[in-house]
C-alpha cells in the first residue's frame, strides 16, 4: 500500500496500489502515518517525497472501501482516518514534496495538498470532483485548498468538481513547479534535495512560522517570528551557516 526507499537525505513514500490507481483506504493512511513515525527521529532523513505508482499519483478515496459501509459513522470514522493521516504529515517536521503524475483526484489531491510543495508534470490534472458524487472533500480539501489559491478558484473547483491541468494549476499557485511528462518524480526529488540541504532546526521552525503564522493576525506574528529566530541563533548550525558562508561553500548542518 505504500513503499518507503531512503536516497540519499530523501524519503521517497510511494502510493503502491496501481491496480486501484493508488485509491487511499484506511489501510494506506495508517501505514503513512506508521512510515511518518518511523521518519520523524530518523536523522538520515531530511525531506519526504510523496508519489504514486503506476500511471496516476493517486484516484482519491478508496470508493470500495467506502461503498462497504452500511452506517454513517463509518463514513465519519473513514474520513477521520484519512484527516488525521494528512494532519500529521502536514505537521511533519521535515519538508514535504508531493510528485504528481497522470492525475491527483479527491482524496490524492487532498494528500498532495497536505504537503509542503507540490510538483506536477505538464499534462496532470488535479481536481475534487467530489460535488459529481453528490459530495464533498471530507479530509481538508474543503480547508486547505482555498488556503493555497484564490478563495473564488477554490470555491470554482470545489463547486464544479472540475479539474485543472497541471499549467492551470502552476498558474494560480497550487503546484509549485511543472516537470517534463515522466519526470515529476526526478523534478520533485531535485526540489527535496534542495530543501534537504538546510538546516534541520530551521526547515522545521521555517515551516511552523508560516503555518501557524497564518492563524495569527501580523503583530503576533511577527513577535513569534522574533523568538523563533532568536532560538536558532544559539544553534551550532547557525555558527556553521555562517562559517560556510564565509567559506563559499556549503553548510555541513548537524540539527543541532
Amino acid at each position: 500500500m505504500l513503499r518507503v526507499e531512503l536516497r540519499d537525505r530523501i524519503a521517497v513514500l510511494t502510493l503502491d496500489r496501481p491496480e486501484r490507481l493508488n485509491a487511499i483506504g484506511t489501510g494506506t493512511a495508517g501505514r503513512l502515518r506508521a512510515a511518518l513515525a518511523e521518519l520523524h527521529d530518523d536523522d538520515r532523513v531530511r525531506a519526504l517525497v510523496l508519489t504514486g505508482a503506476g500511471r496516476a499519483f493517486s484516484a482519491g478515496a478508496d470508493l470500495g472501501e467506502i461503498e462497504s459501509f452500511t452506517r454513517p459513522g463509518q463514513f465519519r470514522d473513514f474520513v477521520g482516518r484519512l484527516t488525521e493521516a494528512f494532519a500529521v504529515l502536514e505537521e511533519f517536521p521535515k519538508p514535504s514534496v508531493a510528485a504528481v503524475h497522470g492525475f491527483a483526484f479527491g482524496g490524492g489531491l487532498e494528500l498532495a495538498l497536505a504537503c509542503d510543495l507540490r510538483v506536477a508534470e505538464r499534462g496532470a490534472r488535479l481536481g475534487l470532483p467530489e460535488m459529481k458524487l453528490g459530495v464533498l472533500p471530507g479530509a481538508g480539501g474543503t480547508q486547505r485548498l482555498p488556503r493555497l489559491v484564490p478563495p473564488a478558484v477554490a470555491k470554482q473547483m470545489i463547486l464544479t468538481g472540475e479539474p485543472v491541468d497541471a499549467a492551470r494549476a502552476h498558474a494560480i499557485g497550487l503546484v509549485n513547479e511543472l516537470a517534463a511528462p515522466g519526470e515529476a518524480l526526478r523534478t520533485a526529488e531535485a526540489l527535496a534535495g534542495r530543501l534537504a540541504a538546510g538546516a534541520p532546526l530551521a526547515l522545521a521552525a521555517g515551516k511552523r512560522l508560516v503555518d501557524r503564522g497564518l492563524g495569527m493576525d501580523l503583530e503576533a506574528a511577527v513577535s513569534y517570528e522574533r523568538e523563533t529566530v532568536s532560538v536558532l541563533f544559539c544553534t551550532e548550525d547557525r555558527v556553521e551557516g555562517l562559517k560556510a558562508f564565509r567559506e563559499r561553500r556549503p553548510g555541513e548542518f548537524r540539527g543541532v
